[in-house]
C-alpha cells in the first residue's frame, strides 16, 4: 500500500488518512489509483457503518499533482474516478478537514457526506488561473452541494474562502477549533454508527441520486420496502416502546 495514505478498519469505522504532509497531501495519479482500489475493496463490507477521511499536517489536501496532469487520460480521470468511489460508498462518510483544502482536494471533501472544518483553514480552487477545465463531475458536485452561485465564486472568480465563509456557503457542515477536530469527528461517527445501517445506506443512495437528478423511484421504493421488512425496523419499534437505545444489526 502507498505510504502517502493509510487505511484502518476498527469495529464499524473505516478511517482513511492522507499522509504526505511535506507536499500538503497532494494527490498523484498513483496515490489516487491506490486509494480508489483500496476503497473499492471496502464497498461490500457490510460491517462498516461510517468512514472518516482526514489528513496529516497543516493541510487536508492540495489537490491533484499538476506536474502529472498532461499525462492524464481524461476518459479515465483518476481524480473523477476517486471522488466518484468516495461519493458512492454505501455507508456515510465524514471528511475531517485538518487544514486548508485546494483544487481537487475540495472535490474529494465534497464527495463525502459531511465536512468538519477547523478555524484558520481556507479553500481555493485554481483551474482558471492555470488554464485548465475542472472535471465536469466535480463541477456538477459543487453545484449540487453548494448551489450555482457559490460554485461560480470558486471556479469563475477563483475566490479564496476562509473557514467562516466555507461554513456560510455550506461547504462545511461544522466548524470547530483545531483542538476539537478529533473529538467532534468521533462524536459524529459514533452517532451515525448507532443508527440503522439499512436506513442510512438506502437513504444515502436515494439522496445522492436526487442531487444528480437521477432519482430512480423503483429502486428507492425497493430500499424503503427492505427497511420495513428488516429486523432493524422491528428492533427500532421495540426500543422506542421500551424507551431504550436500539441495538441495530443491519439485517
Amino acid at each position: 500500500m502507498s505510504t502517502s495514505f493509510h487505511i484502518n478498519v476498527e469495529n464499524t469505522t473505516l478511517t482513511v488518512r492522507l499522509d504526505n504532509p511535506e507536499q500538503h497531501n497532494i494527490l498523484s495519479p498513483t496515490t489516487m489509483m491506490g486509494l480508489r482500489e483500496a476503497l473499492e475493496k471496502q464497498t461490500d463490507n457490510a460491517d462498516l457503518r461510517v468512514a472518516i477521511l482526514t489528513g496529516t499536517g497543516k493541510s487536508f489536501c492540495a489537490g491533484a499533482d499538476l506536474g502529472e496532469l498532461g499525462r492524464y487520460n481524461f476518459d479515465e480521470n483518476p481524480l473523477e474516478m476517486l471522488t466518484n468511489i468516495v461519493e458512492t460508498l454505501p455507508f456515510p462518510t465524514i471528511c475531517a478537514l485538518n487544514g486548508g483544502v485546494y483544487g481537487g482536494g475540495a472535490d474529494l471533501a465534497m464527495s463525502c457526506d459531511f465536512r468538519i472544518g477547523v478555524t484558520g483553514m481556507s479553500c481555493f480552487i485554481p483551474p482558471a488561473r492555470i488554464g485548465i477545465h475542472y472535471p465536469p463531475t466535480g463541477l456538477a458536485r459543487a453545484v449540487a452541494r453548494l448551489g450555482l452561485g457559490p460554485a461560480k465564486r470558486f471556479f469563475l472568480a477563483c475566490e479564496k474562502m476562509s473557514a467562516e465563509e466555507l461554513k456560510a456557503i455550506g461547504f462545511l457542515d461544522y466548524l470547530v477549533d483545531p483542538s476539537e477536530l478529533d473529538v467532534r469527528t468521533t462524536q459524529l461517527a459514533d452517532s451515525i454508527s448507532s443508527l440503522a445501517p439499512l436506513s442510512l445506506r438506502g437513504m444515502k443512495e436515494t439522496l445522492n441520486d436526487i442531487a444528480r437528478g437521477e432519482l430512480d423511484m423503483v429502486k428507492a421504493r425497493a430500499a424503503q420496502k427492505a427497511c420495513l421488512q428488516s429486523n432493524d425496523f422491528t428492533e427500532g419499534r421495540q426500543a422506542l416502546a421500551e424507551k431504550r437505545v436500539a441495538n441495530f444489526t443491519g439485517t
